[in-house]
Protein backbone atom coordinates (compact mmCIF):
# COMPACT_ATOMS: atom_id res chain seq x y z
CA UNK A 1 0.00 0.00 0.00
CA UNK A 2 1.26 3.26 -0.56
CA UNK A 3 0.14 6.65 0.81
CA UNK A 4 -0.39 9.67 -1.47
CA UNK A 5 2.09 12.54 -1.08
CA UNK A 6 3.28 15.71 -2.32
CA UNK A 7 4.63 13.14 -5.39
CA UNK A 8 1.15 11.08 -5.96
CA UNK A 9 -1.46 13.60 -4.62
CA UNK A 10 -4.95 12.16 -4.37
CA UNK A 11 -8.19 14.21 -3.33
CA UNK A 12 -11.11 13.88 -2.99
CA UNK A 13 -14.14 16.24 -2.83
CA UNK A 14 -17.82 16.57 -3.12
CA UNK A 15 -19.15 17.20 -6.81
CA UNK A 16 -20.70 20.56 -7.09
CA UNK A 17 -23.97 20.20 -8.43
CA UNK A 18 -25.89 17.06 -10.10
CA UNK A 19 -24.43 14.34 -12.33
CA UNK A 20 -26.51 12.12 -14.78
CA UNK A 21 -24.96 9.28 -16.24
CA UNK A 22 -26.12 8.25 -19.16
CA UNK A 23 -25.41 4.95 -21.65
CA UNK A 24 -26.47 4.65 -25.21
CA UNK A 25 -29.40 7.27 -23.92
CA UNK A 26 -30.00 5.57 -20.92
CA UNK A 27 -29.35 6.68 -17.84
CA UNK A 28 -27.54 4.51 -15.71
CA UNK A 29 -27.13 7.10 -12.60
CA UNK A 30 -27.62 9.91 -11.26
CA UNK A 31 -26.52 11.86 -7.87
CA UNK A 32 -26.29 15.27 -5.99
CA UNK A 33 -23.75 13.26 -3.68
CA UNK A 34 -21.24 12.32 -6.59
CA UNK A 35 -17.68 12.69 -5.36
CA UNK A 36 -14.47 14.08 -7.23
CA UNK A 37 -11.39 12.68 -6.89
CA UNK A 38 -8.02 14.44 -8.47
CA UNK A 39 -5.04 11.67 -8.65
CA UNK A 40 -1.69 13.30 -9.51
CA UNK A 41 -1.93 14.22 -13.60
CA UNK A 42 -4.73 11.81 -14.32
CA UNK A 43 -8.08 13.85 -15.21
CA UNK A 44 -10.59 14.17 -12.43
CA UNK A 45 -12.83 11.11 -12.40
CA UNK A 46 -16.46 11.32 -10.74
CA UNK A 47 -17.95 8.60 -8.50
CA UNK A 48 -21.67 7.88 -7.43
CA UNK A 49 -22.94 6.31 -4.95
CA UNK A 50 -24.07 2.71 -5.31
CA UNK A 51 -27.61 3.63 -3.71
CA UNK A 52 -27.43 6.37 -7.09
CA UNK A 53 -27.35 3.96 -9.68
CA UNK A 54 -30.13 1.74 -11.99
CA UNK A 55 -28.52 -1.43 -10.70
CA UNK A 56 -30.63 -3.43 -13.85
CA UNK A 57 -27.99 -2.11 -16.25
CA UNK A 58 -25.05 -3.10 -14.39
CA UNK A 59 -23.26 -6.80 -14.77
CA UNK A 60 -20.50 -7.71 -12.08
CA UNK A 61 -17.50 -9.13 -14.43
CA UNK A 62 -14.59 -11.25 -13.49
CA UNK A 63 -12.12 -8.59 -13.84
CA UNK A 64 -9.88 -7.06 -11.29
CA UNK A 65 -7.04 -4.29 -11.51
CA UNK A 66 -4.96 -2.82 -8.20
CA UNK A 67 -3.89 0.59 -7.34
CA UNK A 68 -1.21 0.75 -5.05
CA UNK A 69 -2.95 3.93 -3.58
CA UNK A 70 -6.19 3.00 -3.77
CA UNK A 71 -6.85 -0.93 -3.54
CA UNK A 72 -8.50 -3.65 -5.70
CA UNK A 73 -10.89 -2.65 -8.37
CA UNK A 74 -13.83 -4.64 -9.13
CA UNK A 75 -16.02 -4.18 -12.64
CA UNK A 76 -19.31 -4.12 -14.16
CA UNK A 77 -20.37 -3.87 -17.83
CA UNK A 78 -23.31 -1.84 -18.60
CA UNK A 79 -25.94 -2.73 -20.80
CA UNK A 80 -28.53 -0.88 -22.76
CA UNK A 81 -30.30 -0.60 -25.89
CA UNK A 82 -29.61 -4.48 -26.81
CA UNK A 83 -26.15 -3.04 -26.09
CA UNK A 84 -23.10 -3.96 -23.78
CA UNK A 85 -19.94 -1.82 -22.62
CA UNK A 86 -17.86 -4.18 -21.25
CA UNK A 87 -15.79 -3.54 -17.56
CA UNK A 88 -17.05 0.37 -18.09
CA UNK A 89 -17.59 0.98 -14.61
CA UNK A 90 -15.63 0.12 -11.78
CA UNK A 91 -15.51 0.25 -7.83
CA UNK A 92 -13.86 -0.38 -4.94
CA UNK A 93 -15.39 -2.29 -2.26
CA UNK A 94 -12.47 -1.85 0.31
CA UNK A 95 -10.65 0.93 -0.86
CA UNK A 96 -7.47 2.25 1.84
CA UNK A 97 -8.03 4.58 4.51
CA UNK A 98 -6.61 7.40 2.55
CA UNK A 99 -9.87 7.23 -0.29
CA UNK A 100 -11.86 5.20 2.39
CA UNK A 101 -14.65 7.72 0.89
CA UNK A 102 -14.89 6.10 -2.38
CA UNK A 103 -16.35 2.50 -0.85
CA UNK A 104 -19.80 2.50 -2.11
CA UNK A 105 -19.39 4.46 -5.32
CA UNK A 106 -18.91 3.52 -8.64
CA UNK A 107 -16.77 5.63 -11.54
CA UNK A 108 -17.23 5.56 -15.03
CA UNK A 109 -14.81 5.37 -18.30
CA UNK A 110 -15.55 8.68 -19.40
CA UNK A 111 -15.34 7.21 -23.74
CA UNK A 112 -17.95 4.86 -22.55
CA UNK A 113 -21.01 7.13 -20.64
CA UNK A 114 -21.89 10.56 -20.88
CA UNK A 115 -21.07 12.52 -17.95
CA UNK A 116 -23.46 15.56 -17.37
CA UNK A 117 -22.61 17.87 -14.51
CA UNK A 118 -25.49 20.37 -13.69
Amino acid sequence: MKIPGPDHPITLSPLNGRVTVQFKGVQVAQSDKALELKEASYPPVISVPRSDISIEHYERTEHRTHCPYKGDASYFSLSANGQIAENAVWTYEEAYPSVKEIEGHVAFYPDKVTLDIH
